[in-house]
Parts: structure tokens; C-alpha cells; sequence
């Protein structure tokens, strides 16, 4: 896969960085190419549910955020990315001391991009999947940032 846009990764890293909601969470840009996306945070208990495990909002909103900017990096230079839908599984308890979201393009289009993530828990030298993604990001043009 390549850039469309060759302005795709300062314009992504920019997107993000008005997103109050991943800075709230503490989730960061650790890898970005291609069709591709990596976010990572730490674990933060304000964030984890009744069991102690992280929320599964937040590991949703998570990969959310790693699918879209993964299919942003695909998207022309006056496209924006907006979500059409996602389905979620989780596969273990959200339990780990870091957590990493992966978000990769399946196919891209001129309107609709489709994508598949995962987030992973980090304890140590162990990782664990604890949940998958697919999701249809689609291009919108005319909003302004």
C-alpha cells in the first residue's frame, strides 16, 4: 500500500492530537505506515471496570481510533475519516499493564475503507489478544478539522 497523500502522516498525527478523548485516556501514536496504525497507553485504573480489567469502552475506543487513522493514512489530502460501523469481540479479560491497539486496512476505496484491528494486553514479556475489530471507515469531504 501507499500514501495517497504524501502529507498523510503529519495530517493523522495532527487529527489526533485534537482528539481530547484519546489524550484523556492516555493514548498515544507509537507506529503509523501505510494502511497501518499502532496506539498504545498505559494501564489507568480511572479507566478499568468494577473486576479491575480495563474498560471495554476504552479498549474499543481503542481500536476505534487505530482502524480509522490506519484507513486515514489511505484517504486523499481532502478526505476527513469518519466511522460507519464496527463489531467488536473480546477474547480475554482487559488485564495488563500497557495495552496496544493495531489497526490495519483491509481494502480501500475512494469512499469506504474497510479495516480489522486488535487490542493487545502487556504484562511483561506476555501478550495477550483480549480483542478484534472490523470496521467500515468512509471518507467525508467538505468538513473542516
Amino acid at each position: 500500500m501507499e500514501y495517497r497523500n504524501p502529507d498523510a502522516v503529519a495530517r493523522m498525527r495532527a487529527d489526533f492530537a485534537r482528539q481530547g478523548a484519546m489524550a484523556s485516556m492516555g493514548i498515544a501514536v507509537a507506529d503509523v505506515a501505510p494502511g497501518r496504525c499502532v496506539l498504545e497507553m498505559p494501564f489507568n485504573a480511572d479507566f478499568s471496570q468494577h473486576h479491575g480489567f480495563m474498560h471495554a469502552g476504552v479498549i474499543t475506543s481503542g481500536m476505534d481510533s487505530a482502524c480509522g487513522f490506519a484507513a486515514f493514512t489511505l484517504m486523499e489530502a481532502e478526505a476527513e475519516v469518519l466511522t460507519v460501523e464496527f463489531k467488536c469481540n473480546f477474547m480475554a479479560p482487559a488485564k495488563g499493564k500497557r495495552f496496544r491497539f493495531e489497526g490495519d486496512v483491509v481494502k480501500s476505496g475512494r469512499t469506504l475503507t474497510f479495516t480489522e484491528g486488535r487490542a493487545v494486553a502487556l504484562a511483561g514479556e506476555r501478550e495477550t489478544v483480549v480483542a478484534t475489530i472490523t470496521a467500515t471507515m468512509m471518507a467525508v469531504r467538505g468538513l473542516k478539522p
